[in-house]
């Protein structure tokens, strides 16, 4: 992966160049699902940490649960969740926004004072067209998104997965992009291009 494809991944729309990963253990917990789909989406994430080389724990000793993944029908039923305008200021706007939008998923993350990701709050509204896809496509999905902050335009165009003997798999350049975001050599943030290319020299390394 060249500098200038690592760069793709983490420059936002407005053109500044931003990364952040995990700097404390992963802490899941999911709203809005039954058993079975629970246990899917635990282990898309823990396969997700995993290949990382990061770490999951029972507890964060801050918050609890840093990583809430909430599955939902309608944006609206947000504004009855207890407590969530705490953890995301501004959720009537928000809600408001996505509704208009007619979104799908939306996700927000906290970052420590080291700008490494401290939380993340990810949304899932299940529309007609992801509620036509594999509980284990949906969950995978979430998974590569949380493990870093990506770009806002980072997937618009090509999925972070791939269809592989009828199942969905991560792509493996990205595999390795994360593999090599996760480098105990690599800062937890960054906010220059000159990341983009150690990590880019990474990438062979990683595998």
């Amino acid at each position: 992966m060249t500098p200038e494809d690592v760069q793709s991944y983490f420059r936002k729309s407005d053109g500044q160049y931003l990364f952040a990963r995990w700097g404390r253990p992963i802490v899941p917990v999911v709203f809005g699902v039954e058993e079975k789909t629970l246990e899917i989406i635990k282990g898309a994430v823990e396969a997700v940490v995993t290949l990382a080389n990061h770490k999951m724990a029972e507890t964060d000793p801050e918050l609890g649960a840093n990583l809430m993944i909430f599955f939902l029908r309608d944006w609206k039923e947000l504004l009855d969740v207890p407590n969530l305008e705490e953890m995301v200021p501004g959720l009537d706007a928000l809600v408001a926004r996505l509704d208009d939008m007619r979104a799908n998923h939306y996700r927000t993350f906290r970052f420590d004072d080291q700008a490494a990701i401290r939380a993340c709050f990810a949304f899932v509204r299940m529309d007609a067209e992801l509620s036509k896809l594999p509980a284990e496509t949906i969950a995978l999905n979430e998974a590569v998104q949380m493990i870093v902050l990506w770009s806002d335009r980072a997937f618009k165009e090509r999925s972070p997965l791939v269809t592989v003997s009828g199942s969905a798999v991560l792509r493996p350049d990205l595999a390795d992009l994360i593999r090599a975001a996760y480098d105990p050599m690599m800062p937890c943030s960054a906010n220059d291009d000159a990341h983009a290319y150690r990590l880019s020299a990474r990438t062979e390394l990683s595998r």
